[in-house]
């Protein structure tokens, strides 16, 4: 990891590198007079290097006699605190997102499932400071954002999660700077940025993930940082404790939210960086050593991460047995092992599918859908010129819906009553399925699918009197027949409905019809038999016992969608089919939010976010960083990658312009600041999820953390390439000044960080200093 020149023995201060610069051959006159002068120079500048710091060393107190780390630690603490405890019962209402956090924290509390696309252990906090504060989950529905608490949520200590999480991030980045070596006043400067910055402030004051997340996060690195220090006494107690420690909490940042896997990444970087400079490195380790140190360090980030992820969700699964508002998001038998919900109404349905069964039939894999059809017809011409059926369309749907409905018949039976004895549908049997509303039965042919070109067009026959007769017969392939048996069962079989005709089966494309096809998902023929989308199972089922069409319609529209009697499942396999479904799903598209920003816009924050609105008054929260913060530590980002350019060109022609300490401590500030930059923010140029300002702030961490760092380089920086008193005490100026602008930016911007003040719209205009900040002025 550590960025090196392509001789990086040459660096300044090394003894090799002047063995270097001494093996360059026989000189000319010219090239050895230079050579004398520039020695000459070197000596010159040595000699009065050693004066200064002698002199600078008689006047100077080291800060570390003044403020012993600890108790700097609970002094940035206290001031973190303050600023994020401040009025944290207020707004007494739904702000933001805690629309569905507590929600989650509730549903915990009524142990009712919940379908989430990321890891629970942020709710779990959430709901553990709810259950011992009092939250009576059943007397409060958090419905929408903005309506006011009542006195049975505890908004007080549910928020205090996040807050004192946010509030231990600041000494945490001290903490880190000490351990990279950092001057005291550098590490207290990084942390004062944390402290200040009102986007860390506003994510920390209320029910959300973020300051939860950085707090593992940073305290993962923290340990992993002691590990490296303790790292040349192998496998001692304290070589043990941070790494185990470490690899712990960076874990369990991963378990509040998915992007904590990179800072799990980044620790087993720094780690493995270790291994290959410390370790690898030592001519005398034996063999059974060095294989000892790489199968404890793979151990560590193997077993650990595994044993704290499953217990996690072993929690989650054992509370969660009662069936939710989001049981549709997993398997139907999934849904059938949770209690009073699927399971409760589930004594009533037969388990055997035969000639006449009522069906909905479900797709297995991927998002949930049901197979469905209404009265809408293909379009006659798609867009792309080709010509439709125009026959009934076939689709798959999200939600349970009566038009959800099919019905099983044999080819040769005219009637479609249950009586006895029953006509059970097996593996192999040729059927009918007829749409229970429309009674129009499902029918493919050689024509093109509407969007899958490739794939056939399934539909509802509709006879138009023309020529094209109906193909309107199914052979039911049951999948699982080893484990399940040869008849068709509810729930339990996994069936691919093959057609008779073309051979293609009933397949599920995943894609979205256009308006026409009221953004359902397309239905197609596929030739391609083992694709796994071509499988489905039925979830609702009961027996025809009307036979007239009004009678049968009536039945039908008296919809009550009941699986199967409850199913037992073990804890892996209820925890791999969730990890499926959270793979597969998710809750984080907003399609066409105002508040939604890329990756670009974060850099200087172009794009805010509004989290509340005064129902009274203009008063408002929004979610904006410190301009002065934001904007710097972006400049000094960007100042890290152009001199890292500069001084590698420079190495390339043997100039060295830093002293070792400097150079290597510029590495460091590349090895975990930067590299831990880039992991936290490049992903999410690449996902295909909603994105708001909220995402960037774990990268913007470690941002805020090369920032500090960089501003001790600057100074060391002219100090070992100008030497100039006066240009060190104008850089130290412009910290002060920027200190100052921080803090007046910080109060200036308050009442969108807490959502106080008058709440007039002049006084909330007078914030708006970039055009695309959208505020909400509602009252005049």
């Amino acid at each position: 990891m550590a960025i090196v020149t392509k001789n990086p023995i040459e660096a300044t201060g090394s003894p090799k590198a002047t063995e270097v610069r001494k093996r360059k051959g026989n000189k000319t006159e010219p090239e050895k007079s230079a050579l004398i002068e520039q020695k000459i120079e070197e000596v010159s500048a040595k000699e009065h290097g050693k004066e200064k710091l002698k002199r600078r060393d008689s006047k100077e107190v080291p800060l570390s006699t003044i403020w012993r780390p600890g108790v700097m630690m609970l002094l940035l603490f206290a001031i973190a605190a303050g600023l994020r405890f401040y009025r944290l019962s207020e707004p007494n209402s739904i702000v933001f997102d805690e629309l569905h956090y507590g929600r989650y924290a509730g549903l915990y509390l009524k142990k009712t499932f919940f379908f989430d696309s990321h890891p629970p252990l942020g709710k779990q906090m959430l709901a553990l400071a709810g259950y011992l504060a009092g939250f009576n989950a059943t007397e409060y529905k958090f419905e929408k954002i903005g309506n006011a608490y009542n006195e049975s949520v505890p908004v007080f200590a549910m928020r205090m999660v996040p807050a004192l999480c946010g509030s231990l991030v600041v000494p945490l980045a001290y903490q880190i700077m000490l351990l990279l070596g950092f001057h005291q006043w550098t590490a207290a400067l990084t942390a004062f940025l944390f402290a200040f910055d009102n986007s860390l402030v506003t994510q920390s004051h209320f029910m959300l993930m973020e300051s939860i997340l950085m707090f593992f996060s940073l305290s993962g690195i923290m340990c992993i940082l002691r590990f490296r220090q303790n790292s040349t006494k192998d496998f001692s107690f304290g070589w043990w404790f941070w790494l185990s420690s470490g690899v712990a909490l960076l874990t369990c940042a991963n378990c509040v939210k998915y992007v904590g896997f990179y800072s799990l990444a980044l620790g087993a970087a720094l780690v493995g960086h270790e291994f290959w400079v410390r370790v690898l490195a030592r001519k005398d380790i034996s063999r059974p050593l060095l294989w000892k140190h790489i199968i404890t360090r793979g151990l560590a980030f193997s077993l650990i991460p595994s044993f704290i992820y499953l217990a996690v969700f072993y929690v989650h699964l054992s509370i969660l047995t009662n069936a939710g508002p989001h049981d549709s998001a997993m398997s139907s038998a999934f849904q059938a092992s949770l209690e009073g919900g699927l399971a409760s109404i589930v004594s009533g349905q037969p388990l055997e599918v035969v000639h006449g069964s009522q069906v909905t039939l479900r797709h297995t894999h991927g998002n949930p859908c049901w197979l469905h059809s209404h009265d809408g017809k293909y379009p006659i011409k798609y867009s792309d010129g080709r010509g439709s059926s125009h026959q009934q369309q076939v689709t798959c749907y999200g939600h349970k819906d009566v038009n959800n409905w099919w019905i099983v018949k044999r080819p040769e039976r005219d009637d479609i009553m249950v009586s006895a004895p029953l006509d059970r549908i097996k593996h192999g049997d040729i059927i009918q399925l007829v749409h229970g509303l429309s009674g129009r039965p499902l029918n493919t042919h050689n024509v093109a699918a509407p969007l899958t070109a490739t794939k056939q067009e399934i539909s509802c026959y509709i006879n138009y009197n023309v020529s094209m007769d109906p193909q309107i017969l199914w052979r039911v392939d049951i999948v699982n027949k080893n484990e399940v048996g040869d008849i068709w069962h509810a729930l339990e079989s996994i069936v691919r409905l093959v057609h008779v005709n073309t051979s293609a089966a009933l397949s599920y494309s995943g894609r979205t019809l256009p308006d026409w096809g009221f953004h359902q998902q397309e239905v197609v023929g596929d030739i391609q038999l083992s694709n796994k989308d071509n499988n489905w199972n039925v979830e609702e089922h009961r027996y025809t016992r009307n036979e007239e069409k009004e009678d049968l319609q009536r039945e039908l529209m008296n919809t009550d969608f009941i699986p199967l009697e409850p199913v037992k499942l073990n804890f892996i396999e209820k925890f791999l089919e969730l990890q499926i479904r959270m793979l597969f799903i998710t809750n984080e598209n907003v399609p066409n939010h105002m508040y939604t920003s890329s990756p670009w816009e974060w850099l200087l924050i172009n794009r805010g976010i509004a989290y509340w609105i005064s129902p009274t008054s203009n008063a408002q929260i929004q979610l904006l960083g410190n301009v002065a913060i934001w904007y710097t530590s972006t400049g000094l980002l960007t100042l890290y990658a152009v001199l890292l350019v500069i001084y590698l060109l420079r190495q390339r022609r043997e100039c060295y312009d830093l002293s070792e300490k400097t150079w290597n401590q510029f590495v460091t500030i590349g090895e975990v600041f930067l590299i831990g930059y880039a992991i936290h923010f490049a992903p999410f140029f690449f996902v295909d999820h909603t994105l708001f300002l909220h995402h960037y702030l774990p990268a913007y961490a470690f941002k805020l953390l090369l920032a500090g760092a960089m501003v001790e380089h600057v100074l060391n920086a002219i100090r070992d390439v100008y030497n100039r008193k006066w240009l060190r005490q104008l850089v130290v100026g412009l910290i002060i000044g920027w200190i100052v602008s921080s803090v007046y930016i910080f109060n200036k911007f308050k009442i969108l960080t807490y959502g106080i003040g008058s709440g007039t719209a002049t006084e909330i205009l007078d914030l708006k200093w970039k055009d695309s900040w959208d505020f909400i002025i509602h009252k005049s």
